[in-house]
């Protein structure tokens, strides 16, 4: 299917900031063409479906891959263990999900830089160091938990582990060693349709939708006082594996691969909007339908895995049931592989300056292709060699820590999308960033809470509400005293949102480095070194667990 439309910017191609050069031309998507030199209007539903269909593929992917294996871990854990009592976390992480994401694509179609490379250039090498490394590691860890899940749905299945495993790996790296972003991403966006075999497994498992509809708009805290550290472990478990670093990283490259700029903001937009109804759906169906397996059994709080997870489903509803939860969590293992294993070869392409796009070969871009399948291989060959207990403690700590490095991450974001250098006309509002700073807010605070819990196990539910509220005052006190500097600047400098379909970041070389001020660089030397304790008292938290204390 071929689309009218156009790639335009007033920023010549030899003046764009592109790093590299396969980024440019015409968008070859899963679902349609947009040719580089069309510049027809998009009038009628035809048109514009035709263009939303070539478009879909960046949003969908990246929210489809976060319900990846940890996903399926940290969803079935909740609805096992606390029922359908946490559903509420869904609803509050929706706009979180989709502000995020909306600037990651900002940033992407209006610069043509990968995020990395873009803290890197405005923020210097020592943040642009941190922000690599902390991908550079969750990202492998993430990996393994890809093809923990991978083991789990082949054990379930009863096919043998090590086959599985190399299989998999070799779909994984043939998938994108095809030399066409095209091919890639009907691959992908395949896989994402097979996420909705969630569906017909609620439907199967029928759980008490009255039930879920209440929890999913109405917060509930289960368990007693001595489970609250174990509590908020999850909760920021479902924080970090529904919105991860990683989707950052992914979803400006991929923009920028397919070739996506400014003039087709709104259908990536709405392309972001199906994949977060689809990653939604997902989870609140996964919760449901393990809540209602193990309601009024003896495995209610006795969590271990996707495993047994499927067992319990085939228990309570056939073994249909069991086979298709297992096929489903295949399914998200491979996808998630996919988009962790390109957000560290994207990044690692654009702080090195390595060719880095899925439509050159292998022989084009040596080091993307090389990184990528170097990746996949360590994980796989670490899954392989390593016990079981080890990699179920892994499983649920990758996502604490993407929960608790979140707010770095989307620290940096923020700046950026008020850096007018790099989006000009597409620069943040004050809506945009009172929302991402209360956001940065209350995930510093869970994190807060989830330190308390582990120095002080037996924490009351008091002491925790004393927490947030003290977290609150910092926070109205922080966001006081910004507005009050703003206020008192010289002028306030109004963004002239005028043509900015046609804007596009000039090259990085031609811009003036942002001067940090001390108050930011100590703020932020203080929320990194907060954020790297909180990380050290994690891995102590999930040691305990794994001990039994």
């Amino acid at each position: 299917m071929t689309t009218n439309a156009t790639l335009d910017s007033k920023v010549p191609a030899a003046r764009a900031a592109v790093l590299d050069d396969a980024h440019l031309g015409d968008i070859k998507g899963a679902l349609g063409t947009i040719r580089l030199d069309d510049t027809a209007e998009r009038k009628g539903l035809s048109a514009k479906l035709k263009t939303l269909l070539a478009i879909v593929g960046p949003g969908l992917i990246v929210m489809v891959g976060d319900n990846d294996a940890g996903a399926f871990s940290t969803y079935g854990q909740a609805g096992q263990n606390y029922g359908t009592h946490l559903l509420w976390t869904l609803l509050l992480l929706v706009p979180v999900l989709y502000v995020n994401q909306e600037m990651v694509l900002r940033l992407g179609a209006v610069t043509g830089v990968g995020h990395a490379r873009l803290i890197l250039e405005r923020f210097g090498k020592f943040w642009g160091a941190f922000s690599v490394i902390d991908l550079f590691l969750l990202n492998g860890l993430t990996l393994v938990t890809e093809f923990i899940g991978v083991t789990l749905a082949a054990g379930y299945l009863g096919l043998p582990k090590v086959a599985s495993v190399v299989l998999a790996a070799a779909i994984i790296i043939a998938s994108a060693f095809t030399g066409s972003f095209r091919r890639f991403e009907r691959i992908a966006v395949a896989l994402c349709a097979g996420s909705l075999l969630l569906v017909p497994i609620y439907f199967m498992v029928h759980p008490r939708t009255s039930q879920m509809a209440h929890d999913f708009v109405v917060p509930n805290m289960p368990g007693g006082t001595g489970q609250l550290a174990t509590v908020m472990l999850l909760i920021i478990s479902i924080v970090g594996t529904t919105v991860a670093p990683w989707q950052l990283f992914f979803q400006q490259s991929y923009v920028i691969d397919k070739r996506i700029t400014p003039r087709f903001m709104k259908y990536e937009k709405a392309d972001l909007w199906i994949g977060i109804v689809i990653v939604v759906v997902g989870a609140a169906a996964m919760m449901g339908f393990t809540a209602a397996a193990f309601a009024g059994t003896d495995g209610v709080g006795q969590f271990s895995d996707a495993g047994a997870v499927a067992r319990g489903l085939a228990e309570h509803s056939g073994k249909l049931v069991g086979v298709l939860f297992a096929i489903a969590l295949l399914d998200a293992s491979i996808i998630g592989a996919f988009a962790v294993s390109l957000s560290t070869a994207y990044a690692i392409g654009d702080v090195f300056g390595m060719k880095h796009s899925l439509h050159r070969g292998v022989a084009g871009a040596k080091g993307f292709y090389a990184v990528y399948a170097a990746l996949v291989c360590v994980a796989a060959a670490i899954v392989l060699v390593a016990s079981d207990h080890t990699l179920g403690l892994l499983t649920q700590g990758v996502q604490v820590l993407a929960g608790v490095l979140l707010p770095s991450a989307s620290v940096f974001l923020l700046l950026l999308c008020n850096d007018k250098q790099v989006l000009g006309p597409w620069s943040n509002g004050p809506k945009v960033n009172a929302f991402t700073s209360a956001v940065v807010g209350v995930l510093v605070t869970l994190s807060v809470i989830l330190t308390a819990s582990v120095l002080f196990p037996n924490i009351s539910s008091g002491a925790i509400l004393d927490i947030m509220a003290g977290c609150g005052v910092l926070g109205v006190l922080a966001a006081g005293f910004a507005f009050t500097r703003k206020r008192t600047a010289t002028a306030e400098d109004p963004i002239d949102r005028t043509g900015r379909d046609n804007w596009r970041m000039p090259p990085l070389a031609t811009l003036t480095r942002p001067v940090m001020s001390t108050g930011r660089k100590i703020g932020m030397g203080a929320l990194r070194t907060y954020l790297l304790i909180a990380m050290v008292l994690v891995v102590i938290k999930l040691v305990q667990t794994a001990l039994g204390h």
